[in-house]
């Protein structure tokens, strides 16, 4: 029997009392189109709308809610609604919406006596005042009155919300420790489960954006933690805990957890897609891993993703032009977001990355003015981090200058401080200019051990470009031949096919952004799949990977690739690609021996198109589909060796 309105109403209200939101949501939709909703039961259907994920429907819903307490002449519930919709459209980036929305909710309260709702429309003020007008004494006085009026009316979640507020003022106010109490003891009311979802989730969100700008990373953790155990206990899946997704990611990724970190905030992206500034955050994180793993191709697509939803993509955009090359063009990104950026504590986040990219054009007095008003920002705030940024800009600007002895004493600290708060990355990037500053002293054994500490952080962590840079520059250290470590790795070449004839045809300057577009492409490839660039002669590659099925893996992207590109643009160059695994000598950046010179004669044997891996390689990876097999003689090798086509269509 086709169940009534009234009872798809209770039904979906017993699943928001269990917090099974896409259950509530189906059921009040259901109800909806089987009868007319009051106001209250559209609100509940916008709510549990919401927390599906879905912003179109909870606002739909929210303004027939509107629409049915202005009929019924009840200015209080009508003006909690438009305050609803004024944050939905806030966070669709409908920003004119959200404040004529604001303003409608504080006429309709203007001639009713004072109420809690007046306490809510406060709140709302308060954090304009903070957040888009970053007038900290009326954001202060705002939030302050709407504590007032929650503790008078008895409204938890308000009370709880406001404390929170303040606390925040009084944080970026450079009162940090005060600032931080008065947050500590809201977000334990909210995991504490005292407060509703609503309230929790907001007050988790802000702890943790402050946590970040402090760069508190030690607190950040541990809330965010407590905030999951939340999520975990209330059954939520989507909304808020997507939020929570971005936050840890995060922190994973400073932590070193890059690969975790990555799940959580394409997790994030997926559950968030339709909150734009929710989802700008999550492609931001996901842009800082590819960039440090060396995928500048996909750094910088989710950089500019991130951008267009209103997510500002610096530093990482900066940093990512930088490392491609463009000094200038980093310097311009990096300057304009620093000026259009009033707090201090949020311009602290971007001014390592001016403090680099000015050194790098040789620009000291604007890289001095940087660090200084970061070291202003360390002594304001005084977290471990913002010190850590401080000592190693100035450390960095003192080897700029060759003054190695100072330099050396400030990298020490910064490196001393990475470390006390655990972030392995920025640990490892002070160790390699604290060896730079060896160097310049003459300290040359001091600074091989910090290179090779921070070498094999990199090699930990995945992070390919500086792994490179730190291999070479230690190579540039060693003290005579070194000797070479003996290791089992899967083996790349690649190679153009035809490339002579092709520049022929199409001329140099077109066969430059050819190969260009092809270096670019399969460096991404490569980064994504957890290869190791050796070395790039000419129009190919040699890559080395730790695991055969990771080697035939990228192989079969790369063909992939091309072939959609050939599809869809009308063009991509052939390439041939030759696999195999054994034991190699690794020396530097280098890596010799008779398996490499086996891999690069089998990629010549390979045609156009054409994956081509060694019988003893396939055999380790059980899944793969095999094609064709053959045996060859390959020049230098006295025994014939029996190789597979791999199939990648």
């Amino acid at each position: 029997m086709k169940k009534s309105a009234a009872d798809l109403v209770i039904e979906g209200r017993d699943a928001i009392e269990r917090n099974a939101w896409d259950e509530a949501f189906e059921l009040l939709q259901a109800a909806d189109e089987a009868g007319s909703l009051s106001a209250t039961e559209l609100e509940d259907l916008a709510r549990s709308a919401w927390w599906s994920g879905d912003p179109e429907s909870c606002i739909n819903a929210r303004e027939r809610a509107f629409a049915g307490y202005a009929r019924s002449e009840d200015p209080k519930r009508a003006a909690m609604v438009a305050l609803a919709l004024a944050e939905d459209h806030f966070h669709t980036s409908a920003t004119a919406l959200g404040h004529a929305w604001l303003k409608r909710a504080g006429d309709l309260l203007e001639s009713e006596p004072e109420s809690i709702e007046n306490g809510h429309l406060t709140r709302t003020r308060a954090v304009i005042a903070f957040e888009a007008d970053n007038d900290l004494a009326k954001a202060m006085e705002l939030a302050k009155r709407a504590y007032e009026l929650s503790a008078k009316f008895g409204d938890a979640d308000l009370q709880a919300i406001a404390l929170h507020d303040q606390g925040r003022i009084t944080v970026a106010q450079g009162r940090v420790k005060d600032g931080m109490a008065l947050m500590d003891q809201a977000m334990v009311a909210a995991v504490g489960g005292e407060l509703g979802p609503q309230a929790t989730g907001k007050i988790y969100c802000n702890m943790i954006d402050i946590c970040e700008q402090l760069a508190d990373y030690r607190r950040a953790g541990d809330w965010s933690d407590a905030a999951k155990r939340w999520c975990e206990r209330a059954g939520h899946s989507s909304g808020i805990p997507g939020v929570c997704r971005i936050h840890r990611a995060t922190i994973m990724r400073l932590r070193g957890e890059w690969a975790s970190a990555e799940a959580e905030a394409r997790r994030a992206r997926d559950e968030l897609g339709n909150y734009l500034d929710f989802s700008g955050e999550a492609l931001y994180e996901i842009g800082e891993i590819r960039f440090h793993i060396g995928d500048y191709e996909q750094a910088e697509e989710a950089f500019h993703q991130a951008h267009g939803l209103g997510r500002d993509p610096q530093p990482g955009l900066a940093l990512l032009e930088l490392a491609q090359g463009n000094p200038e063009g980093a310097r311009t990104l990096i300057a304009q977001s620093i000026a259009d950026t009033e707090s201090l504590l949020k311009r602290a986040r971007l001014l390592p990355a001016l403090v680099k990219i000015a050194i790098e054009q040789e620009q000291l007095e604007d890289a001095i003015a940087a660090a200084d008003e970061l070291q202003t920002a360390a002594d304001e705030f005084g977290s471990e981090a913002l010190k850590a940024h401080a000592a190693q800009a100035l450390g960095a600007i003192l080897l700029a200058e060759g003054k190695a002895e100072g330099a050396a004493e400030q990298l020490r600290e910064a490196t001393k401080l990475w470390r006390s708060i655990d972030l392995p990355y920025q640990a490892a990037g002070s160790r390699v200019l604290l060896a730079r500053a060896y160097e310049q002293l003459g300290v040359i054994d001091s600074a091989r051990l910090e290179l090779t500490t921070a070498r094999d952080s990199f090699e930990e962590l995945g992070a390919m470009p500086d792994l490179r840079s730190a291999i070479e520059t230690l190579n540039d250290l060693a003290d005579g031949p070194i000797q070479g470590k003996r290791h089992t790795t899967a083996l790349m070449f690649t190679d153009i096919v035809g490339s002579t004839s092709l520049i022929g045809a199409i001329g140099d300057d077109a066969w430059e952004h050819v190969l260009r577009w092809h270096d670019r492409k399969l460096r991404s490839m490569f980064a994504g799949h957890g290869g190791r660039e050796i070395d790039n002669a000419g129009d190919g590659f040699f890559v080395s990977f730790q695991m055969p099925d990771a080697a035939t893996s990228c192989a079969i992207d790369i063909q992939q690739t091309l072939s959609r590109q050939r599809h869809e643009q009308g063009f991509a160059p052939e390439v041939r690609i030759g696999l195999h695994a054994g034991e190699v000598t690794e020396v530097g950046v280098a890596l010799s021996g008779e398996e490499v010179h086996k891999t690069a004669r089998i990629c010549g044997h390979a045609a156009g198109g054409e994956i081509l891996a060694s019988s003893s390689m396939i055999d380790q990876i059980e899944t793969l589909r095999r094609g064709e097999s053959r045996t060859l003689q390959l020049d230098g090798f006295a025994e014939p060796v029996e190789v597979v086509s791999v199939p990648w269509d």
